[in-house]
């Protein structure tokens, strides 16, 4: 049993930067692989980035160089730094967690940037 709350979303000028949160409450033993997910308007919901337990990241290839996925395990808590936005990187981003049994969603943060 996980629950994922999200934070940190808002209206950002291009160019700017956001750090999103994602806190982890529930049966946590030791946190699962991670994600971030997002979705924009009339398109499927896509791959941002994702962090393995041991803490290997990978990207999509639009934000690679642009955001970073890091955690702290103490405070089972997730973030995706997110520099140099882009109007395309406007979505609902959605935390997710990949545990042993089932797959977590967080309702989603919505990112706004602004031309």
């Amino acid at each position: 049993q996980m629950h994922l709350v999200e934070s940190g979303g808002g209206l950002v000028q291009s160019g700017g930067s956001l750090r999103l949160s994602c806190a982890a409450s529930g049966s946590i033993f030791s946190m699962p692989p991670m994600g971030w997910y997002r979705q924009a308007p009339g398109k499927q919901r896509e791959l941002v980035a994702t962090i393995s337990s041991g803490g290997s990241t990978n990207y999509a290839d639009s934000v690679k160089g642009r955001f970073t996925i890091s955690k702290d395990n103490a405070k089972n808590t997730v973030y995706l730094q997110m520099n140099s936005l882009k109007p395309e990187d406007t979505a609902v981003y959605y935390c997710n967690a990949d545990a042993y049994a089932r797959v977590y969603w967080g309702k989603g943060t919505l990112i706004t940037v602004s031309s």
